[in-house]
């Protein structure tokens, strides 16, 4: 078994301070001969790669925080931190730093955190520790003074705060506080609002050990409510002992466990609410402050994680119908932090967090709270939701297909979702919209392409468009039954009434799923369009375009915008049976002369049909709407769509014109065909070579055919030999067989059955038969 006091987990500073998870795995201090000194090296627990190799260097500045901490610079803007599962591997590691060093284990950093150049310029004030006043209520005044003027400087800040460490200097400080509010002594008070305030911008951990301990904290809390800026204090103690109150939805028996979470709650309400937003000379003086609560949250969690028992326990209250509101309220709320507080975790544990709550059945568990009527739960709710969409889209897609096999199509998890973001009350639609997002995340096929299940797209689109697309588009269909939009009714919690797209919040609902189609015309071709053709969608959706909400008839004009832009003729053939310009063009003429977003979006619509020629709507709308679209002269769209039409028109035109001249061509008189063919058969041709059809049977006009043919050979025996070669060879059933592409011509006039027989058979120009061809021809005219 690996040795649990040196594992850790390696941390680095990105540009946003904030810390990046490199990785657990166990520490060691050993000599590398790469870097050749003594270094530590971080070993992942996984497959045993580097995770960390780092040399120590004898002037690099190690701190030792929070018990379980080691940070340093390597370089400029790149800070790592060794997080110690256990204190003792941290103590051992500290100390081998500090041998390395020449340092006494004892202290909190091994090096001064100033530069060179500053360490000579500040020599003489640093030869010795800062010299503090006595803590006295007439030195509160000369403490403040003090603690203010260290700021600026780096090693003037250090060696303020080791003085600090020293004879329990903080805490006789807030021993004076409580006294200065028994005087009431206003003026004390707001230095001791100073002194806190700069000792938290000291920017040390060993300090906010003191600071944030049980003792110490409330007071510390107390003294920032004092900012000689307001003319009241704040009541910064009262919320967070009355108001704030730390509910147990099941008992914690860990007291440690306890009190970090009280700890990292009134530290974060300090550093959110409290202190004020640093100003650009300050925002580093808390970076150490952000590390605090963040190691505190990666504790929390990882011990939450590790009690199997409280995990199974809080579930089963949640899915229990017996739990009342209050509680389930409770729960969820709980859920809702400790999913929030995973996000500190390292990519492989969160992972193991949440398929840990997939398998205890968080997802069940949501379905029953999103119905709930409290809106907090259903708020706290959505937010988990997001969480398990954001880890893994394809673990909820394979829930609720699992529940439609099941057969309880009512309660589908994503028909819920559907549900309350068509309920929301929000005048703003603040739910709607996040459930928009995170339903375009589960539809979305760029998300579906994990290599150990292919058939996920295609399974629950299929899904998706059978047992949810009709919920979706429901308050959109009730709304566009008749030519113009409904006047009445509301969204009803259960079903979808017809409601007045004039009222705002149903046109922003209506946007919203406008959006989400609109989406699905882009990603899903084939499903999309099929629900588009048979609900006859598109014609619904433009009768929004009356609309006196200028956004929602843009986002129906953006709906046919994106089917337009696909350039499918089955798209482009049902808008023309359906007439489906008609309401856009009507929606341009009304909006008259008015210069605005509609009026623009309209043309740049039909400037897409005439850039991108596409023919069968350039005709559509020339054809129907030419007269009307006259009047539009500030623009030369329409007038360009005309062009492209007649152009179009004048090639069909042309076009005609060739295919009957070609026809004439074939069609020439008699006696020229035979000069021709006379022509061709006197020509030398050194090639040999007989193409064969197939045999056929024989008709009356054939045998007459092959007789006229014989008489042919006899009357030319007196011919050269060439004449000779160019004989046709008898079939073994005595039909000849004949190859030639212009046997309709000989056998034109004779009988349609012949023509139709011999003209099957390709010839090749190139081959001795074209001479049989043409001496078939002048006999055949000789007959007739």
């Amino acid at each position: 078994m690996s040795d649990t006091r040196r594992r850790v987990k390696v941390y680095t500073l990105n540009e946003d301070r904030q810390w990046d998870d490199r990785g657990t795995g166990h520490v060691s201090s050993t000599y590398v001969d790469r870097l050749k000194g003594m270094s530590l090296l971080v070993r992942a627990e996984s497959d045993g790669s580097v995770l960390l190799e780092s040399k120590i260097s004898p002037n690099t500045a190690y701190q030792k925080q929070q018990d379980t901490l080691i940070v340093w610079s390597e370089a400029v803007n790149y800070d790592l931190a060794l997080s110690f599962q256990e204190k003792a591997g941290c103590d051992e590691i500290w100390e081998k730093i500090c041998q390395i060093q020449g340092k006494d284990p004892t202290v909190e950093v091994t090096q001064d955190l100033e530069s060179e150049e500053e360490r000579f310029e500040e020599m003489p004030e640093t030869s010795h520790l800062v010299d503090l006043p006595p803590c006295e209520l007439n030195k509160l005044e000369e403490i403040a003074d003090l603690v203010t003027s260290v700021l600026s400087s780096p090693i003037r800040r250090e060696k303020l705060a080791l003085a600090l460490m020293h004879e329990g200097y903080i805490k006789k400080l807030l021993q004076l506080f409580k006294v200065c509010e028994d005087l009431e002594n206003t003026e004390g008070l707001h230095h001791l609002y100073e002194i806190i305030r700069g000792i938290l911008f000291l920017n040390k951990a060993a300090l906010f050990e003191v600071m944030f301990s049980d003792d110490c904290i409330m007071d510390v809390v107390g003294c920032l409510e004092y900012d000689p800026s307001l003319v009241q204090p704040k009541k910064h103690r009262e919320f967070l002992t009355k108001t704030a109150k730390f509910k147990e939805v099941i008992p914690i028996t860990d007291s440690e466990l306890r009190q970090k979470i009280h700890q990292t709650y009134r530290v974060q309400y300090i550093q959110d609410i409290i202190l004020p937003t640093p100003s650009v000379f300050e925002e580093n003086f808390l970076s150490t402050l952000t590390s605090f609560i963040f190691f505190n949250k990666v504790e929390i969690v990882s011990m939450l994680q590790e009690d199997e028992k409280f995990l199974a326990e809080v579930f089963a209250q949640l899915t229990d119908e017996a739990t009342d509101d209050e509680k389930r309220r409770e729960l969820v709320n709980f859920f809702k932090e400790f999913c929030a507080f995973s996000q500190t975790l390292q990519p492989q544990n969160r992972d193991a967090f949440f398929k840990t709550l997939a398998n205890l059945g968080i997802l069940p568990a949501l379905e029953i709270v999103m119905g709930m009527d409290d809106l907090q739960v259903r708020a706290a709710a959505t937010d988990i939701f997001s969480y398990l969409v954001e880890f893994s889209p394809s673990m909820v897609r394979e829930f609720v297909m699992q529940e439609a096999q099941q057969g309880d199509y009512d309660i589908l998890l994503i028909n819920v979702v559907i549900e309350q973001m068509i309920c929301d009350t929000d005048p703003e639609l603040g739910g709607a919209v996040q459930l928009m997002g995170l339903l375009r995340t589960l539809i979305d096929p760029e998300n579906m392409l994990a290599p150990t299940n292919k058939t996920e797209k295609t399974e629950f689109l299929s899904f998706f468009y059978k047992y949810c697309m009709h919920v979706l588009t429901a308050p959109l269909l009730a709304n566009t039954t008749d030519e113009k939009p409904g006047k009445e009714a509301v969204v009803g919690t259960n079903k979808i009434s017809p409601v007045c797209p004039d009222n705002f919040q149903t046109a922003q609902l209506l946007a919203l799923i406008l959006e989400l189609l609109t989406f699905c015309v882009e990603h899903h071709t084939y499903h999309i369009k099929n629900y588009i053709m048979n609900r006859d969608l598109l014609r619904r959706v433009l009768v929004l375009m009356n609309s006196k909400h200028t956004f929602l008839a843009l986002c129906a004009l953006r709906f046919m915008r994106r089917i337009v832009g696909l350039k499918d003729e089955f798209y482009n053939r049902y808008i023309i049976k359906g007439n489906l310009f008609e309401p856009v063009i009507n929606a341009l003429l009304d909006n008259g002369t008015r210069y605005n977003l509609l009026n623009s979006a309209v043309i740049e619509l039909f400037e897409f049909i005439r850039v991108e020629d596409i023919k069968s709507l350039t005709a559509h709308i020339v054809d129907n709407f030419s007269e009307v679209l006259e009047s539009i002269e500030y623009v030369q769209t329409f007038k360009g769509l005309k062009s492209k039409y007649e152009q179009e028109k004048d090639r069909q035109s042309q076009r005609l014109s060739s295919l009957k001249s070609n026809r004439k061509k074939y069609r020439r008189d008699a006696r020229t065909l035979e000069d021709d063919e006379e022509l061709w058969f006197n020509e030398d041709d050194d090639d040999e070579g007989e193409a064969v059809v197939p045999p056929i049977e024989k008709s009356k006009p054939e045998d007459d055919f092959s007789d006229n043919y014989g008489k042919f050979i006899e009357a030319k025996k007196a011919k050269e030999s060439e004449d000779k070669e160019n004989l046709p060879k008898r079939a073994s059933g005595g039909a000849f067989k004949f190859t030639f592409a212009h046997s309709t011509v000989a056998t034109n006039g004779a009988n349609s059955t012949n023509s139709k027989t011999t003209a099957a058979s390709p010839a090749s120009p190139n081959s001795s038969s074209s001479k049989t061809i043409n001496s078939a021809a002048i006999v055949t005219k000789s007959v007739l």
